[in-house]
């Protein structure tokens, strides 16, 4: 892979330098935080040699797999530091998309630390069980302390982290932080000590971060009031003194003990919830994960699972679930890579196997997983009894570490010595139910041949569907929808809309339309149904520039106009308009695309289906 032109490649299709406030890299994706996400141009970065995937959610994630380190490196010396990026987006964003990039970009520069740290214990432990080194000797007690290292000082580790989200001096901040866990400090509060008369609680803030979090979300504001109202002359010294001298307090007072609060709160609850449903709720985590990564919302079990590693030292229901998901899809792609009869698939499906059956799920589910719902089904199937198993014989994890095969000691436990041996069977119970389920389910799409008469009309059982809309056709993995790109509804293709008319593509019957106007299906002949969305999240419009022109039980030819729609007001609500063409039942029958990544006029055909 020529890491330069990568890096340069998706430079300039997500914008340039200057349309990024934020990024990083995680173990296969680049994550950039953009102002403008309408700049990037999804289409030519898949189109990238060494680009698995794109997905944009709060974040717009290159997934490059195992050498995104490299293409990082290179894209820093193209950019060098990012200078600009203290502005807001240029367009609005949700509170929830908000927040969880605030989380991902605080928490997930942490995991390398941890998961080396956490490593290094269970290799120890395991040593030790083995009866390989002495627990009492000082060389283990030494790389113990080390190993333990990055869980000790998580709240500074924390404060780093937040401080380069916000874009605050991060020493400023990593020292109102460590004040927290200064060891006099901790034995004033141990005492029992008061300040300006108030009582401050005895916390330990060491494996805190919640404490942290807040703390520099303070000092941010501080530094800011006093950045703008101290004399230039004196800022050197006085913004940081005096910031230190108002955060520092109030952490001690306020803000520490209601994070550590909210912190075991949060922890409890789903140890709670654990405790409540056992193995059932390792399992169904398991099963959904695939679509969490997908999302990337198992970002937001990254605060739970590291206050739950540093207060308790081992966590029970998040790294057990992905144990299981990415044994799962390792098996599930070996399966995928046996019986396709593609080699480029086959190669692929290797390749992302090897990965995911080490930990890195992301080259699995975006290269074979999501392209596949029967692949998707089984590792959803395989993950969940393999999670459930786990839960039921209560496994537990001590490294927070992406689980598979080589940080597999991450379960060793001095304690309870079968722990590591379920995990074992947690591993291989997983890989094989993924590989026999794809193995007994998968087979090829089939690829037929468009067959005309001589006369021009196409064959009885094949049903030809001509453009619904005119505009650009665009390939499924380009619609940015993840419910919709990753066929789990069902198959087809998106539409860009050059104009504000649905027609019917087909004969056939209207089987729905929906209350707010923006979708609409029906059904052919041969039973094959078809679903039209129109653009997406369109649902918040309520109906405004929408007009249906059928309803339910109407008989309708090709060419039937079914719905007009105001591209103009779509806009207007900073809405994607493409159109979602799908058939819903695609199991049944044997679809053939002819126009993707073309203009589509309305008279083109578009697709054939046929019963299989």
């Amino acid at each position: 892979m020529d890491y330069k032109q990568v890096a340069s490649s998706v430079l300039e299709n997500i914008g340039g330098e200057k349309n990024i406030l934020h990024m990083e890299h995680c173990s296969t994706r680049l994550r950039f935080t953009l102002k403008n996400y309408d700049q990037v141009n999804v289409s030519e970065l898949e189109k990238i040699d060494g680009v698995i995937g794109v997905k944009q959610n709060v974040q717009c994630q290159v997934i490059i797999g195992n050498e995104v380190v490299e293409v990082y490196d290179e894209l820093m010396k193209l950019t060098g530091p990012i200078d600009n990026n203290t502005k807001s987006p240029s367009e609005k964003r949700k509170i929830g998309a908000i927040f969880l990039d605030f989380l991902v970009s605080i928490f997930q520069p942490l995991v390398p630390a941890i998961a080396g740290g956490g490593i290094l214990k269970s290799i120890l432990m395991l040593l030790a069980i083995m009866g390989v080194m002495n627990e009492q000797s000082p060389t283990y007690q030494i790389l113990n302390l080390i190993g333990g290292a990055p869980l000790y000082f998580l709240p500074i580790l924390v404060a780093m982290t937040t401080a380069n989200k916000l874009k605050v001096n991060p020493l400023v901040a990593v020292s109102a932080v460590g004040a927290l866990l200064l060891p006099d400090m901790a034995a004033l509060l141990a005492k029992g000590t008061t300040l300006f008369t108030f009582q401050i609680e005895n916390i330990s803030y060491a494996f805190q971060v919640f404490p942290a979090i807040l703390t520099v979300l303070l000092y941010s504001q501080v530094e800011k009031f006093f950045t703008k109202y101290s004399l230039k002359s004196i800022r050197i010294f006085f913004v940081p003194m005096m910031s230190l001298v108002v955060t520092v307090p109030i952490s001690l007072l306020i803000l520490g003990p209601f994070g550590y609060y909210v912190g075991t709160i949060f922890s409890s609850i789903i140890v709670s919830f654990y405790e409540q449903f056992g193995w059932v709720a390792t399992g169904l985590l398991a099963a959904i994960l695939p679509l969490m990564v997908l999302t990337g919302m198992h970002k937001a079990l990254l605060p739970y699972a590291i206050t739950t590693m540093g207060n308790l030292g081992a966590e029970m229901l998040y790294l057990p679930a992905s144990l299981a998901h990415n044994i799962a899809e390792s098996g599930a792609c070996f399966a995928v890579g046996i019986k396709t009869k593609n080699k480029e698939l086959r190669a692929t499906s290797v390749s992302a196997g090897i990965s995911a059956l080490f930990g890195i799920t992301e080259p699995a589910l975006y290269g074979v997983t999501i392209l596949h719902k029967k692949v998707l089904y089984s590792v959803m199937a395989a993950s969940m009894i393999g999670g459930a198993f786990a839960g039921a014989v209560a496994l537990k994890a001590f490294a927070l570490v992406g689980p598979g095969l080589a940080s597999i000691t991450m379960f060793a436990d001095k304690t309870n010595p079968m722990n590591l041996v379920w995990a074992f069977v947690t591993l291989g119970l997983s890989f094989v139910l993924g590989f026999i389920f794809v193995l007994v389910l998968y087979k090829d799409p089939t690829e037929k041949v468009k067959t005309e008469r001589s006369n021009g009309e196409d064959l009885d059982s094949i049903y030809s569907l001509k453009t619904p809309v005119e505009g650009q056709v665009i390939p499924m993995s380009q619609i940015k929808d993840d419910i919709f790109s990753s066929g789990m509804i069902g198959d087809g293709l998106g539409i860009i809309p050059s104009s504000g008319t649905l027609f019917s593509p087909c004969s056939g019957e209207i089987t729905m339309v929906f209350d707010t106007k923006h979708a609409i299906g029906m059904r052919l002949d041969n039973g094959a149904d078809l679903l039209f969305h129109l653009g997406i999240d369109t649902v918040k419009m309520e109906g405004n520039g929408f007009d249906t022109l059928v309803k339910v039980g109407d008989r309708v030819k090709q060419g039937d106009p079914l719905i007009r729609f105001n591209l103009t007001e779509i806009e207007r609500f900073g809405l994607d308009p493409t159109v979602i063409f799908l058939v819903t039942n695609q199991t049944n029958f044997s679809i053939v695309k002819f126009k993707e990544g073309e203009l589509a006029g309305k008279d083109d055909i578009i697709m054939e289906i046929e019963s299989n």
